[in-house]
């Protein structure tokens, strides 16, 4: 009669971290394939796939076509394959106290396998409760009230004011800003595409707007651009827009000229691209009539920048501006005025420490 075997050591239950507790692991990773990241993901998080896009679409396959189980062992050895991979690169000089949150598309297989082999290891890693799903879930829900606990200052002004100069320089002397357009990668406006910089998607937007929020101090006021629904082609969520419409504003007044130059120098990339900005400004013709476009593509193909921008403005851009600014916010009327005469960046520095010291100012008189 064999002698029984001892028993062996305890085997440890995976720890599963609710969606909620993110910000508590400062490095996330992702196990999901390249195109998923590539979609969306936890901020932070890098991509150590343990199945590729073409090595999913193999498996997935089988599984239709053959059978779970065969799937199932050419998927394992697959994981396996990258896993070690894992750990001879990029876990190789982790320290031991290591506690990365792993996550795939639901909590499932892919990151969990990662994580017990991580866990044999020595490492502290933890499995995120029902993966990228229970993510997704968790941003449109707060999406939907995170917003009402900031103090929005909404910085107005019209096209080519300097207000997104204004936002970059609050931030850089500390004040606390939502920079939508740096976000969406996209300066807002027809001609807004930033060159080499595509948009990412509705739900990267979404991900990058909650992490914003959640770094936010919300007894600080929060200085954001007025913006329209639409950023290029993303959307505002409709809490925080309607929250940003119902808020205090702050209006931007800049000399035509000074207007001028700076749209000019943000938009210098259209002045070699003279088909690009044609089929940008053919757009425009179900408002304006082919005449009026006609007049500005003649002023492309002349290379006059400066009178095409004037044009703009005086027939396009100021007019919808002064309608959608007064119907989307109604306190705009009453918006304390902020004067820009140096658009330099020490100019607008100064402006914005100006504007910090007066919210400072007010927020200890109300106190």
């Amino acid at each position: 009669m064999m002698t029984p075997l001892p028993p062996g050591p305890p085997q440890r239950a995976t720890i599963k971290v609710d969606v909620a507790d993110w910000m508590s692991y400062p490095e996330c990773i992702d196990v999901r394939s390249p195109s998923e990241f590539a979609e969306d993901h936890l901020p932070r998080a890098v991509n150590l796939p343990v199945l590729d896009d073409a090595e999913r679409a193999h498996v997935g396959t089988m599984y239709v076509q053959q059978s779970a189980f065969d799937a199932r062992k050419v998927g394992a050895a697959l994981v396996a394959r990258n896993i070690a991979a894992i750990c001879e690169t990029y876990a190789r000089d982790k320290p031991r106290d290591w506690s990365p949150l792993v996550y795939c598309w639901r909590g499932g297989q892919r990151s969990r396998s990662l994580v017990h082999v991580l866990e044999e290891i020595g490492f502290r890693a933890v499995q995120l409760d029902g993966g990228y799903r229970a993510w997704r879930r968790h941003v449109v829900t707060m999406l939907a009230h995170a917003p009402d606990r900031f103090r929005f200052r909404v910085v107005c002004g019209l096209t080519g004011s300097g207000k997104s100069r204004l936002i970059e320089a609050i931030a850089a002397e500390g004040g606390q800003v939502l920079d939508l357009e740096r976000l969406a990668r996209h300066r807002g406006s027809l001609l807004g595409d930033l060159p080499g910089d595509p948009q990412p998607s509705q739900k990267m937007f979404e991900s990058s707007l909650l992490n914003a929020l959640a770094s936010f101090d919300t007894h600080e006021p929060v200085f954001v651009e007025s913006e329209s629904r639409r950023i290029g082609r993303l959307q505002l969520p409709d809490a925080l827009l309607a929250q940003m419409r119902a808020s205090p504003c702050l209006r931007v007044e800049t000399p035509r000229a000074l207007r001028v130059a700076m749209l000019m120098a943000d938009y210098a990339h259209f002045a070699g691209d003279g088909e690009a900005l044609d089929a940008r400004l053919a757009s425009l013709a179900a408002l304006h009539g082919k005449s009026t476009v006609g007049r500005w593509t003649a002023l492309v193909r002349s290379g006059a920048t400066a009178a095409l921008i004037e044009d703009l403005l005086d027939v396009h851009y100021d007019p919808s501006y002064g309608r959608a600014i007064e119907r989307n916010f109604p306190r705009y009327r009453q918006a304390a005025v902020l004067h820009v005469d140096d658009t330099t960046p020490a100019g607008f520095s100064r402006l914005a420490r100006q504007l910090l010291d007066r919210a400072a100012t007010a927020a200890s008189n109300a106190a």
